[in-house]
């Protein structure tokens, strides 16, 4: 007889039993690569809360303008394929405008969802194309949003209707009924409209609501060395929990060069990059400070872990806006500086592709100064975690089920050879840690690849051959 059978099982019957396995270890992990996270200041959208966005993401609408929203334009700029950001602050207010019925009685309190400055105006008219009445909310001279609603005696009803549903940015309230109608004004302002605070307590606030977005580079809207700290100290909580994500700061010209330096050395961190001077864009807007960081830190983010930023070029850019002289290019990198310079042709490029990483501890090599070894390394971290994840509680903690886990480490070693971000690798058990319980401990090696950054020739000339 023929039948199914569970591990440890012994039959009675005589006969042929099967049970099914799971071959192979299952998909191995991507990675998680051009993605930025960022803390801005705006006139409007949602406080503290993660917003996501993709380059089509129309930032001036979520966000508005005249800020520092542009933080996540340049990140975009810098080669994102999607972003994560928050609008920090608390406190302010929204902008309302209450409109009168027929008779000049209040009948409707439309306000803003969100506080800030941000400058509405509204209109009230009958429709150009129907029966019906329609709501316009301008800013500026451009129409924001648009509801219609019944001319039905009972306008204050079918306006706070159209609105509730018609849009997420504005509230409508009711006010009383009056005499069933609204009446006509034009390009009314929306009044009171308050910007939050946003002190270091509040950027903070926007750090923890990041806590659990996965990202490969932070920026923040300020130059602000003490919230610069409070990002270092972030970085390394989220770290050490499992997140991978660098961040990308900077200081303006205003502050000495050598102060600059000082504190880009102070930070000391390969998680840190800080980019030292500044340039001026071929439309005459001069990057620098934490505008500069964001484009640079959109870069950091999308470049490929099997290449370098080394001698990248930054688009857009005409000029530098800060020139180094040899000295203090050699000094900044030494200071684990992030470098402008120009090459031949007179584009503002990346000296070098380095964090702020000087003096490595006695777990780090020299590779981890740099972005390029910095991002491989942190890749294989991530794609092998992804990929082990999976196979958390389903498999036994026998030597099968650890071979199953090597295999799947050697599987995401492979895949990265392959892509030319890892020369070889290798994955074993740790004999000093045996397995034990539900617990079991692994070594991987792998060697990295760098980018040639450093060609040393020998010329060898003689006056003529020898006779």
């Amino acid at each position: 007889m023929a039948g199914t059978f569970i591990v440890g099982e012994r039959k009675i019957r005589p006969g042929v039993y099967q049970r099914r396995y799971k071959t192979g270890t299952g998909p191995i992990a991507g990675a998680r690569n051009g993605v930025g996270l960022g803390l801005i200041r705006a006139n409007w959208g949602p406080l503290n809360t993660v917003v996501d966005f993709t380059p089509d993401t129309n930032v001036n609408r979520i966000f508005g303008s005249g800020n520092t929203e542009n933080l996540i334009t340049e990140m975009f700029n810098g080669g994102l394929t999607s972003g994560h950001f928050v609008r920090i602050g608390t406190g302010g207010a929204a902008p309302s405008v209450t409109l009168k019925d027929g008779s000049e009685a209040d009948a409707v309190k439309i306000t803003g969802a969100y506080v800030g400055d941000r400058a509405f105006t509204v209109s009230i008219r009958d429709s150009l194309i129907g029966a019906g009445r329609e709501c316009i909310i301008y800013e500026g001279t451009t129409e924001f949003c648009r509801v219609t609603f019944a001319a039905d005696g009972k306008e204050a009803d079918g306006l706070v209707a159209a609105i509730t549903e018609g849009t997420k940015d504005f509230i409508a309230t009711k006010v009383d009924d009056g005499d069933g109608t609204l009446a006509e004004i034009t390009q009314e302002p929306l009044t009171g409209g308050e910007q939050p605070t946003a002190t270091t307590t509040e950027y903070s606030a926007g750090l923890d609501a990041l806590y659990s977005t996965d990202g490969n580079c932070l920026c923040v809207d300020t130059d602000d060395v003490s919230v610069h700290a409070l990002v270092q100290a972030w970085i390394d909580r989220i770290y050490s929990n499992g997140s991978y994500t660098m961040a990308c700061l900077s200081e303006p010209k205003s502050i000495a060069l050598d102060t600059r330096m000082q504190h880009a050395a102070a930070y000391n961190d390969e998680k840190i990059i800080y980019v030292l001077n500044s340039a001026t864009s071929s439309a005459g807007v001069k990057y620098e400070g934490w505008l500069m960081a964001a484009r640079i830190g959109g870069m950091i983010a999308s470049v490929a872990t099997n290449l370098s930023l080394t001698h990248t070029v930054i688009s857009g850019m005409a000029s530098l806006a800060e020139k180094l002289t040899p000295s203090e290019i050699e000094t900044a990198l030494q200071r684990g500086c992030l470098v402008l310079t120009t090459n031949t042709a007179g584009q503002v490029w990346i000296e070098q592709g380095i964090n702020t990483l000087i003096t490595p501890d006695g777990n780090m090599d020299e590779g981890w100064k740099k972005i390029r070894r910095c991002k491989t390394r942190f890749e294989l971290m991530q794609r092998t975690g992804d990929t082990l994840d999976a196979l958390i509680g389903k498999i036994n903690n026998d030597p099968d089920g650890r071979a199953t886990i090597i295999a799947a480490i050697k599987g995401v070693i492979s895949r990265m050879v392959g892509e030319k971000k890892l020369l070889q690798g290798d994955a074993y058990e740790d004999e000093t840690n045996p397995a034990q319980g539900d617990s079991a401990w692994f070594i991987v090696e792998v060697d990295d690849i760098d980018s040639v950054e450093f060609i040393y020739l020998a010329y060898r000339f003689r006056y003529a051959p020898d006779a």
